[in-house]
């Protein structure tokens, strides 16, 4: 996951141009010294940040104070390279590559924690109770964990790395995508697969709308808006470079919108129907960090019709559409 951390950050210096963005509305600092990992609850007024210096932190955004903050394990070495929130936000999964851990939003008491013995973890969801984890290993599988009964079903539909997951709300389906340039649609009772999406390249973001109508898979080239309904293409991002990577998506506004962020600094509002770009944004770089660069680890549309952002620059910023 450190690897991967740094692989990004050395896109977004390569992708960092020096057009000018609108100013963000507001900042939050939310670490001193850049953050290895960040995610942004749905209503976008909470965040759960991990950094070198500070550990794993719950912020609140609206006090623009810290709620909570978090030991995943007693080893120093273990480093918090995932943080993420339930898709209701009442609760959130913090891992490392080998162990993760179920936290309650409510009271910030951890529910569990947990290993991963077999092999390397690289991305993680949870579903709204907290109860379902989905877990993409480095092996190639993908693992549901019922962390009630103990029951684990693995997912052997991938042939190399599974790179992203995404749980329904209800742990029902799981959208998975990996290195064998393909994202799977699949029951999480059965194992057995709804739909396959296919991509030229490798499938680095995987995310499903909270209402389960549409799905987004994204490699470095072709980045599509799947119907769940039929499993045929919706609509594709119409974005003018040559390629570009996507570090956090989220359906937004009844599924009319998607928002994604990149390790190139960029914020982005897109029309599902079309896949048209309606509006787009730089997110703030670290003052320290030359030139200038940040990864939008997490995206967000409050209930006010600002956009939200996270990104590696520790900061926290809100940002008008227009």
């Amino acid at each position: 996951m450190i690897k991967s951390a740094i692989y990004l950050i050395g896109i977004c210096l390569m992708l960092t141009g020096c057009e000018q963005s609108a100013l963000p509305g507001q900042q939050i600092r939310l670490a001193e010294q850049g953050l290895l990992s960040a995610d942004l609850a749905s209503s976008g007024k909470q965040a759960i940040v991990s950094s070198l210096g500070q550990g794993t932190v719950v912020w609140d955004l609206e006090q623009g104070k810290e709620r909570w903050r978090w030991r995943q394990s007693d080893d120093q070495a273990e480093f918090v390279t995932l943080t993420r929130f339930s898709p209701d936000d009442s609760h959130a999964i913090t891992a490392s590559q080998h162990t993760f851990a179920i936290w309650r939003l409510q009271d910030g008491r951890s529910q569990g924690y947990y290993s991963l013995p077999e092999s390397s973890l690289r991305d993680a969801a949870i579903s709204a109770d907290g109860r379902m984890v989905l877990i993409g290993r480095e092996d190639g599988k993908a693992e549901l964990v019922d962390t009630r009964t103990g029951r684990r079903l693995q997912f052997l539909g991938h042939t190399e790395q599974v790179n992203t997951v995404d749980l329904s709300a209800n742990g029902r389906y799981a959208l998975t995508g990996g290195n064998d340039y393909s994202a799977y649609l699949w029951d999480t009772r059965t194992g057995q697969v709804v739909w396959r999406f296919n991509h030229a390249g490798r499938v680095v973001m995987a995310r499903l709308d909270p209402a389960g109508r549409f799905a987004f898979t994204a490699d470095s080239r072709q980045a599509s808006i799947w119907d769940l309904k039929t499993g045929k293409e919706q609509s594709r991002l119409q974005f003018d470079h040559r390629f570009e990577v996507y570090t956090s998506a989220r359906f937004v506004n009844d599924d009319k919108w998607l928002v994604t962020g990149s390790p190139s600094r960029q914020l982005a509002l897109w029309q599902v129907s079309d896949g048209s770009q309606l509006q787009s944004w730089r997110v703030s770089p670290h003052p320290k960090v030359k030139p200038p660069s940040a990864v939008v680890y997490g995206v967000a549309l409050r209930d006010n019709g600002h956009l939200v952002s996270a990104s590696s620059s520790g900061l926290a910023e809100t940002w008008t559409i227009k």
